[in-house]
This record gives C-alpha cells, sequence and structure tokens, in this order.
C-alpha cells in the first residue's frame, strides 16, 4: 500500500497484492517467508518512489538468524500444534495469575512465550543468535538493521506493560534468553534505510528511510481508528476480532485475568486492552471446505440468504480455541451447536448466520466486559478492518451492543502505518487526536443505529448470558 499523506488529506493506494498461503512440512505448518519478501520486494518495485517505508504484520510468530544473520529455517505458524501443553509447563515454575500479573497478557496457546518453550532444545534455538519477530525480520532484510518493535514484543508474554521492556522474571522462569532479541524500537523511530542490493531490486531511488510503526496490524489498526470522543470501543475485524479499548495504563487484575483481557501496547505510549475473538477466520474456513468439496459459494447471496435467516437461533461462543485449528469448520460448527443443545444450523446461510450472530455476541460481551473491568463508559463503537464490508455483521453487532457503530475504514493497518510515518517525517502534526480527526473528516465511513430488526434487546441480552454462562 502507498499513502500520501498532508495536513487536510489522507489518499491510499493498493499497488500489489499476493498470497501468504502456509506450507506444512515434516509434520510442522510454517509460513512461506521468502515468498512473502519477494511480494514486498514486488510491491516496492510497483509503489515507485517513496519517502518511507514502515512494516506492520500479525503478531507472536519470528524468526531465528545464526551469527552470520542467516535465517535458521521457516518460521514456524502459530495455528501448528507444537506449543501443546506449553502453558502448564510454564505454570510450574510461574503460575498463571503472576505471569497476568507482570505482563498483562491473555492467554493464547500460541503467544511467543509458548512457542519457545515449545523449540527448547531444538537445534535451531541453540545456534540462534538472534530472534526477530516476522514485520523487524522484513525490516531487517530491507535494511540490514536489527530491531524489535514494542507493540508487536507486547505480544510475546515477555513485556511488562508497566515498564514498557523486558520481564526478566517471565523470561527467567521461562528460561527464555532475552539476548535473542535486539534493542527495542518504538513507532516513529527510525529503522534504517534501504540497502543498495533493494534500492537495485526495487528500481528505487535512496537514501529511502525505513520508519518504526506499530509494526503488530492491530497497533497499527487502532492507531487509525477515526474516533473523535475519548469513550469509544473498537473491534479491528478480520481472520480475528479484537475488541477492546484504548488505555493509558494497563488493567493487571485478577478479574482482568479471568475475563481474559489482554494489555498489549499500542502508539503514542497506549494500552491495547482487548479480547482476542475468532473472527472471520470461522467463516473463511467455511467458505474454503465448502469450495474444497466442489460447492464454492459467493460471499455476497450467502449474507444476504443469512440476513433472512430467524435470528439468534443457534449461538456458539467465537472465542472458543476448539475453533482455532483450520479444517472442516462447517462439521466443527455443527458438533458444537449438538453439544450445546442447539438446533445444528440448516445449510451454508444457517451457518453463517450461527456464525455471524455468534461473533456480534462475542463482540457485545467484550466490550461490557472491558468497559466493566476498565470503569469506562462507551458512547459508540467502531468496526475497523475487512469486516466493515460485511454489512450484516456491522448491523448485528450494533443490534447486540445496542450502541452506534461506526464502519471503517477497511484498510485501517495501512492507514496507520502510513500517519505514523508522516508524523515521524513531520508532514502532519504529532498529536493522535488530530490524525484522528483527519481520518474522520477525509474517509467514508458507515453507522449503524441498533434497529431490533434482528432480536430484541431482550433476545440479545439472553443470548449473550447463556454463552457467558457456557464458556
Amino acid at each position: 500500500m502507498t499513502g500520501s499523506v498532508g495536513p487536510s488529506s489522507v489518499d491510499l493506494r493498493e499497488v500489489h497484492r499476493f498470497p501468504n498461503r502456509p506450507v506444512r512440512t515434516g509434520g510442522t505448518l510454517h509460513w512461506d517467508i521468502l515468498v512473502l519478501y519477494r511480494g514486498v520486494l514486488d510491491g516496492l518495485r510497483e509503489a515507485g518512489p517513496v519517502a518511507s517505508v514502515g512494516v506492520d504484520s500479525w503478531a507472536v510468530d519470528y524468526g531465528l538468524l545464526d551469527a552470520d544473520g542467516e535465517l535458521l529455517g521457516n518460521p514456524v505458524h502459530y495455528r501448528d500444534g507444537r506449543t501443546e501443553g506449553m502453558a502448564a509447563r510454564l505454570a510450574e515454575s510461574l503460575p498463571p495469575p503472576e505471569l497476568y500479573a507482570r505482563t498483562g497478557l491473555q492467554y493464547l496457546p500460541f503467544n511467543t512465550v509458548y512457542q519457545l518453550l515449545a523449540a527448547r532444545g531444538s537445534a535451531q534455538l541453540a545456534a540462534a543468535r538472534h530472534l526477530l519477530l516476522i514485520p523487524d525480520l522484513v525490516s531487517y532484510w530491507l535494511t540490514g538493521e536489527l530491531g524489535t518493535e514494542l507493540t508487536n514484543a507486547s505480544t510475546t508474554q515477555l513485556i511488562d506493560p508497566r515498564t514498557r521492556d523486558w520481564s526478566r522474571p517471565v523470561a527467567d522462569a521461562a528460561g527464555i534468553r532475552l539476548s535473542l532479541f535486539p534493542p527495542l524500537r518504538r513507532p516513529g523511530d527510525p529503522a534504517g534505510q534501504l540497502l543498495p542490493a533493494v534500492l537495485d531490486e526495487t528500481g528505487l531511488q535512496g537514501p529511502v528511510p525505513v520508519t518504526a510503526v506499530g509494526s503488530h496490524d492491530t497497533a497499527s489498526a487502532v492507531a487509525a481508528v477515526p474516533a473523535v470522543t475519548d469513550r469509544f470501543a473498537y473491534i479491528a475485524t478480520g481472520t480475528w476480532s479484537l475488541a477492546g479499548l484504548e488505555l493509558t495504563r494497563p488493567v493487571l487484575t485478577e478479574a482482568s485475568r479471568q475475563a481474559n483481557f489482554t494489555n498489549e501496547l499500542g502508539v503514542d505510549g497506549t494500552v491495547r486492552y482487548l479480547r482476542n475473538i475468532m473472527g472471520l477466520w470461522l467463516l473463511q474456513e467455511c467458505l474454503r471446505f465448502w469450495e474444497s468439496e466442489g460447492r464454492p459459494l459467493d460471499l455476497g447471496p450467502l449474507l444476504r440468504e443469512a440476513g433472512s435467516r430467524a435470528p439468534l437461533k443457534s449461538v456458539l461462543d467465537a472465542g472458543d480455541p476448539g475453533f482455532l485449528a483450520p479444517g472442516r469448520m462447517p462439521q466443527r460448527i455443527d458438533e458444537a451447536c449438538r453439544r450445546a443443545g442447539q438446533p445444528v444450523p440448516d445449510g451454508p446461510a444457517g451457518t453463517a448466520r450461527c456464525v455471524l450472530d455468534s461473533l456480534a455476541v462475542a463482540h457485545r460481551l467484550a466490550i461490557e466486559d472491558a468497559g466493566r473491568l476498565a470503569g469506562t463508559d462507551i458512547e459508540v463503537v467502531h468496526i475497523v478492518g475487512g469486516g466493515v464490508h460485511n454489512e450484516l455483521l456491522c448491523q448485528l453487532t450494533a443490534d447486540a451492543c445496542g450502541l452506534p457503530v461506526i464502519a471503517g475504514p477497511a484498510e485501517a493497518a495501512a492507514l496507520g502505518n502510513v500517519t505514523t510515518q508522516a508524523r515521524a517525517h513531520g508532514v502532519i502534526g504529532d498529536d493522535a487526536g488530530l490524525v484522528r480527526r483527519l481520518l474522520y473528516d477525509t474517509l467514508p465511513l458507515r453507522r449503524y443505529e441498533p434497529s431490533g430488526e434482528h432480536g430484541s434487546r431482550q433476545a440479545w441480552a439472553r443470548a449473550a448470558a447463556a454463552v457467558r454462562a457456557g464458556s
């Protein structure tokens, strides 16, 4: 993506898109990182002259470098099963309440700390001299400069959100060498310049600086929430739904841990206080399965038919880790409905409606809990990311939450990325509030009001209470 940013304008343009297909070898699921890096180089070539480059990606996964700076192997995918049992192993030396009090991170079985526990004793980890999270690895290949960007580092479960630095007690308990991690960077910090070989490969004219941004894509997405009030909640939608609040300090209470909320670090010294929900992954996996069976379905007509189905007929816990792995998603949804004593969805439209009702209820529960635990009143919900295109999900979320929903922008991560670069280079004022106002005034946004069309307030409350009781 390229962004042209000025004091009163923001323009975003897609210049290159490429697939991201994991590969399973020897029983392990990997990212095909060299294919992804080739896509980055192709994208830079298509972008043409640029004033700065910023890199963001997903969280928790990493590559290991040897003493010569060479990658030791393809990064392992967070959906790989190698972390099974690792949380219990860490709990033997660091009980979960203490781990949460030190890091504020919700339990997710694939957090980096568990991946590193699973890798203990491996030849790769023994030979490693540096560990780079995925966006830092791409940045290193572009510049030759090592660094660890803070917003993404906070997803490792090795950062203390109070000090915004590494938690040595956690690393020691897990047997992790913090010396593997290069020095921390913060959004807006310089991260080097494109190497001569990269300039030759892409046709760009140097020097081209690389600027640290919120390299966890959710950190960049939240930085681009076009809010004009402080009393907002956000839902960053896509493969995951990340629903919560932007705070100035973490919430590290035992009640917060029990509610499975995370305190990830954001741009401008903020805290992303949120809950991870399985998200549109559920529907994406259903579509993939139907296509693999020779029944490809177009999403638009499927959603229109789903919208005509009776509301809240079957509602599941969208945060259930049983939905984490790929494969057979429609059957797994049917099985979950049977276990819960709910009607099995009738065909693809029924399954889609079950998924979207369940996501809307999960959004409601996350936002209710976040406001209660943080002691914050919420006036409006902002939905950003790919889910803004799903009008049914946006309306169901407004109905479930009983609050207005403002949907947009879809490319929030890219906008947060480029506006952070623009602030760092003095193109626009270095004020998060002004940036949000600029985005609010210039982007096409859509507002959804609670309608009652898809179930009464009481019906949504009953569905939410049932999910809460069963989760």
